[in-house]
């Protein structure tokens, strides 16, 4: 039983995310505004040959903007080259070579302005080049001749490529040349042997280029080493020895640098970019190497080591990484370093990049363009395109080095200010365009919206707005109270209001109010809290016999208002419940287990809000021979731990284990689970590795490289598992470059401008070596742009300032010590997804009936989606009814057209009433700008079914209806018609049909007969026709004994009650019973021998017979004997000094607590005798009925 993860309740949640917390306020795109560039080309733009070249421009700007370029800082005239062709709205050139032509033409740099009658926006300069690979120079290499223990370089020298090719080395059959810390290839592609053994000479030696827009491998000629030696036999037993250089007569040396050359160098690198430093030494021994700074520490976070030490690689370098590094080569027989004096120089880097200004007329505003680099940088403005020392004077604007300030702006202010600042290692381009509006507050989102979270989260309620000048933004909630700001709320820049941590007192209604000089607007958004989703009795861990039932329980906690949802996985796959399966609300049966049953279940609690998991793992034993009766009669248990681990025949990849079993405990082991546990990635986690039968107790297990191995075994039986053994000894693999890469790949956006690469990382069994890291390359799908790259030690990895929803090509290939994995496979990821630019247009509206139209619609083009068309989704209201003084309920209602749709159909409207509508296109991100909005009418329908039908019968002559009007006319009302039939029993009367005025409510019916029973069908009408009826029933007649009573539809006949009918019984058996008493003392009448040889003393009122005989008289109202009959009924004992002890024998006449006599009069009988005792007074008929009473 575990769960697998905490509660995706703490993490999940219904969230308004925004675009940007601290972004500036865009203006809407139906209001008036300069250009703006929303996607250009790389500044270093490589296009492969043999493809078209596609140099991107788009702008947005209202009007929309036209496009025209520059190449080479020249007008360039695009009608004039056929080749060249710019797409529809949008500034984006196709250079076709489809009919001829060379690409290195077209070399060059280009610039894209985008123009409107506010202003012009300009892209980056983009150098335009062509990918080169050019071929390898013939040439003929002689054999290199080298003594053993000697250093070695072979040099590569590849064709300078565009860009540089990737260097590795390989035979001449295509056999990677394995490396280590004795022999490597350096930064610069050259294989360096820092001392040349005899068994180098085994292959040959050839460096490969590969090109990266050609897809090409080019291979150099192949060195062969010819490798003199004083030891001429290369003895493999040799490699191993302790003292391998003296073994072969080779001379230990002290170590010496074969890259750099000297003592010390020094090295350049730019802010942001990667750091390399390699130390390369020759020796005997290998020498080892270790990096050091002068005056600090290595970054820990930032440092690593590559190529066995030899290159000390520092990412994200900043200007605190510049100073002296010095790497130390040693052995044996002494140590040398190297000293490199790094510098970090800088690109320009923006400190406060410019930002788009909105003012209104009479404002003041600046825009400031501050940034940094080594050596510093140069600003220059420009406006529209222009220098701004040519500009027309502006007395309202003023420049003040990097801050441009405006006073009192004007509508003729309106301009795009560009900002470019450079230094000798790049530049930095940035447009910002002055706006000049008047406009009150206006809402960018739907109004009233609803928000649901779950308890204990974090939650943003959006609130998007707009005007000029810029209004001030506060939230109050409930209608009341402060301005919400503090404490366990937070209010960003943009309006969005984040509560930190959702409470139950926190639901309730926010109101968000935006103010400035021309007026205010404010919206509404209702918070709703729910509880979380929480498995409160999750599934155990069983071990079960095939063929038995098993039962995972799992019962959940949720929010009501929410919908729940459980279902079940088995190795988290989800899980075909069949025939042998039984899935409940709390549980899960399985019947009949079988082996293909065995594995994980989870159980997996969902809500359209959160969800909860919880995991267990189900034993699967097999069946077993039927024990000895010996066996039989013994108790079972769990086998003992198995003992005395030991690993033999230790080889590279694999190692024979052995243990000695422990005690069945008389049910025999069926199997035994090898488990190992490795010290590097998780410490103290133990894994399953194999199984294997009971009858084995030694097993070979197949190893990864570089595990640091401890195994343990565990033994099963029919009863369960034993406690694991004692761990083994650690056995440590030899590394690997890795096999394999991970998996799991993918790219999406999280925002509108970034893409986010995760992938499954490797565990340690994949691993193959230390470091394991990512190489995580994307570019652009179809661009044939360059492979970026980064290092990655995570299982992410987030590409910023990406256009809005394009496809990527990514890889992601795995890394150690020892090499590369495999050339990974491309995966296809998507950038961030951006809110739609633009609504259906032409929406046309067809009533078909009185609850349902015909939408239709003209699609919008793929590049305002920005994002996965997800559905085009209808908003639409119930504005008014048709009939006078009925509220309507005005909440907005939604309908989805999913995918590329350009119909549907909207139902279950309201007849009779006036409606209106917008259409919307909704991405990934959610809503895109609403339509024009659009009002339709729906004619008269039927009416819903009266309310409150009551059905009254207060007396048998008559039976009352009354009804009340339907909550739904959905038209003018033209009357109700009544429909009666009588019925009793199976018997049915014909049907009769009364039809009322649509004002009456009420109707009498006189009843045919008091004992049938009527069935009553109400229905209203329009002009359309009669709606939805309503049925009731009369009650039953009621019966002679109660009095009548007015029923009601809720009402039940009392002769259906089932404590009426048991209290009928008791009564009809007591008659029974009363009714064979008295049948059997009438046919006992006469006279009854009661003494034959004995004398028994009888009364002095007693009746007496000559023959000895009591005679009974046959009148039932006869007052029993010794008693007398009162004048209102009752029955009295006669006044009489006798006990009623003188009339028994004794004294066993005994009185019930509430003095009834329960005795029995007796007479004296002779030991044969068995009568004489039936005249007792409590068997007496009349006797019998008043005890009752």
């Amino acid at each position: 039983m575990a769960r697998q993860q905490p509660p995706p309740w703490v993490h999940t949640a219904f969230l308004f995310c925004l675009l940007s917390l601290s972004g500036a306020i865009e203006i809407p795109m139906d209001l008036s505004q300069p250009p703006t560039i929303t996607k250009q080309s790389v500044k270093e733009h490589i296009v492969d040959p043999r493809d078209n070249i596609l140099i991107e421009c788009e702008a947005k700007g209202n009007p929309a903007p036209s496009f025209h370029w520059t190449r080479n800082s020249r007008f360039f005239n695009i009608a004039k080259d056929p080749r060249v062709s710019m797409r529809r709205r949008s500034g984006t050139l196709v250079i076709d070579f489809r009919s001829g032509g060379r690409p290195e033409e077209y070399e060059g740099e280009y610039q894209c302005f985008a123009r409107n009658k506010f202003g012009t926006a300009l892209s980056n300069r983009i150098r335009l080049q062509v990918s080169k690979s050019p071929l390898w120079p013939k040439e003929n290499l002689d054999p290199v001749v080298v003594q053993e223990g000697a250093p070695l370089t072979l040099q590569c020298n590849p064709p300078p490529g565009l860009p540089s090719p990737v260097i590795f080395w390989m035979s001449s059959s295509m056999e990677p040349i394995t490396q280590d810390k004795r022999v490597s290839q350096g930064h610069n592609g050259d294989l360096y042997f820092s001392n040349v053994m005899l068994q180098d000479m085994q292959t040959d030696y050839s460096c490969n280029a590969r090109f990266h827009f050609t897809h090409t491998i080019q291979q150099k000629n192949p060195f062969n080493l010819k490798v003199l030696t004083n030891h001429p036999y290369n003895d493999s037993s040799l490699r191993n020895h302790p003292d391998m250089y003296s073994a072969r007569g080779v001379a230990e040396r002290t170590p010496s640098f074969m890259y750099p050359q000297g003592t010390a160098s020094s090295q350049m690198v730019l802010r942001g970019m990667d750091l390399l430093l390699e130390c390369i030494a020759s020796g005997v021994p290998t020498p080892d190497i270790a990096w050091y700074k002068k005056g600090g520490d290595l970054p820990s976070d930032k440092a690593k080591f590559e190529n066995f030490n030899k290159a000390l690689r520092i990412t994200n370098v900043s200007e605190e990484d510049s100073g002296e590094y010095f790497c130390l080569a040693s052995n044996k027989m002494g140590s040398i370093r190297h000293t490199i004096s790094v510098r970090v120089k800088a690109a320009p880097y923006w400190l406060d990049e410019p930002k788009n200004l909105i003012l209104a007329p009479g404002e003041d505003g600046r825009l400031v363009c501050r940034a940094n680099g080594n050596p510093k940088p140069t600003v220059q403005w420009m406006v529209n395109g222009e220098p701004l020392q040519s500009a027309p004077p502006n007395p309202n604007r003023e420049v003040a080095g990097d801050t441009i300030i405006f006073r009192d702006t004007q509508i003729s202010s309106r301009a795009v200010y560009q900002c470019n600042t450079s230094n000798e290692h790049g530049y930095l381009l940035a447009n910002a365009f002055v706006s000049v509006l008047d406009v009150p507050p206006r809402m960018l989102s739907p109004r009233n919206q609803l928000i649901r979270v779950i308890l204990y989260n974090r939650t943003r309620l959006d609130c998007p707005f707009f005007g000029s000048p810029i209004p001030t933004l506060r939230w109050f909630k409930n209608g009341q109270g402060s301005n919400l700001d503090g404490g366990n709320y937070h209010v960003y820049e943009n309006g969005s209001l984040e509560i930190k941590m959702i409470r139950k007192e926190d639901q309730g209604i926010y109101t968000c109010v935006a103010t400035n000089i021309l007026g205010k607007a404010e919206n509404q958004v209702r918070l709703e809290v729910k509880d979380p989703t929480r498995i409160y009795r999750m599934p155990e861990d069983q071990v079960a016999k095939r063929g038995t039932t098993v039962q995972l329980e799992c019962r959940v906690k949720h929010d009501p208002s929410l919908k729940l949802t459980v279902y079940w996985l088995k190795d988290d796959e989800p899980l075909y419940v069949g025939n042998r399966m039984k899935k409940e609300e709390d549980s899960l049966t399985i019947f009949g287990v079988a082996e293909r049953d065995q594995g994980s279940y989870t159980c997996v609690a969902s809500t359209e809000l959160d969800q909860d998991l919880a995991k267990a793992y189900l034993t699967v034993l097999a069946d077993q021979a039927t024990p000895t009766n010996r066996l039989a009669a013994l108790p079972k248990g769990r086998p003992d731990r198995p003992r005395d681990l030991e690993l033999t025949d230790l080889a590279e990849r694999s190692v024979r284990l052995t243990w000695i079993p422990g005690d069945d405990n008389n049910s025999p082991i069926t199997d035994y689970v090898v488990q190992f546990e490795e010290d590097q990635f998780q410490p103290g986690v133990w894994h399953d590795h194999s199984k294997f039968p009971g009858s084995v107790n030694s097993a070979i297990l197949q190893l990864s490289p570089y595990v640091n191995y401890q195994f343990r075994v565990i033994a099963i039986n029919e009863v369960g598992s034993s406690h694991p053994s004692l761990p083994s000894e650690r056995y440590r693999t030899s590394g690997a470059p890795p096999e394999s890469n991970p998996s799991d790949v993918k790219g999406e956006g999280t925002r509108k401008n970034n893409m986010e690469i995760t992938w499954t990382p490797m565990n340690a069994t994949s691993a193959f070596g230390p470091n394991l890291r990512y190489i995580v390359k994307w570019r652009r799908r179809e661009t044939r742009e360059t492979w970026n790259n980064v290092t990655v030690w995570g299982s992410r990895y987030v590409v910023g300032q990406t256009p809005v929803y394009v496809p990527y090509e990514i890889r992601v290939q795995a890394e150690n010590d020892f090499g590369k994995g495999p050339e990974p496979d491309t995966v296809i990821g998507y950038s961030g997804e951006d809110y739609p630019r633009a609504a259906p247009t032409d929406v046309k509206i067809r009533v078909l009936n009185s609850t349902a139209i015909s939408l239709q619609w003209n699609r919008v083009y793929s590049d305002t989606v920005q994002g996965q068309l997800r559905e085009y989704r209808a908003y639409y209201w119930r504005e008014s009814s048709l009939l006078k003084n009925l509220w309507v309920s005005q909440k907005r209602q939604q309908a989805g057209f999913p995918g590329d749709r350009l119909r549907g159909v909207v139902s279950r409207l309201f007849p009779y009433s006036n409606y209106k509508l917008e259409m919307a296109v909704v991405n990934g991100r959610g809503d895109g700008p609403r339509s024009e909005t659009k009002e339709f009418t729906t004619p008269e329908g039927v009416p819903s079914a009266p309310r409150r039908f009551r059905v009254r019968q207060p007396n048998l002559e008559t039976i009352n209806l009354e009804w009340d009007h339907p909550e739904h006319p959905n038209g003018i009302l033209t009357g109700y018609t009544l429909k009666y039939v009588a019925f009793n029993g199976t018997k049915v009367g014909k049907q009769i049909v009364e039809n009322f005025s649509p004002n009456q409510t009420k109707f009498t019916m006189q009843r045919a007969d008091p004992v049938s029973r009527y069935r009553f069908s109400l229905s209203a009408r329009t002009q359309v026709g009669s709606g939805e009826a309503v049925t009731e029933e009369s009650p039953a007649p009621p019966n002679e004994a109660a009095p009548t009573a007015a029923y009601t539809n809720n009402q039940a006949d009392i002769a259906t009650q089932g404590w009426f009918i048991g209290l009928m019984c008791a009564v009809a058996l007591l008659v029974l019973t009363l009714l064979i008493v008295c049948f059997i003392k009438r046919s006992r009448g006469g006279k009854y021998p009661v003494r034959e040889k004995k004398d028994v003393p009888l009364g002095p009122e007693d009746p007496k017979e000559e023959d000895g005989s009591f005679d009974y008289s046959d009148e039932d109202n006869k007052p029993l004997q010794g008693s007398q009959t009162s004048l209102d009924g009752t029955i009295k004992q006669q006044e009489s000094d006798d006990s009623l002890v003188d009339y028994g024998e004794g004294g066993e006449g005994q009185f019930n607590e509430d003095g009834s006599f329960i005795g029995q009069y007796t007479v004296k009988k002779d030991k044969e005798e068995t009568e004489g005792n039936e005249s007792s007074e409590a068997t007496s008929p009349v006797n019998a009925i008043y005890s009752l009473a």
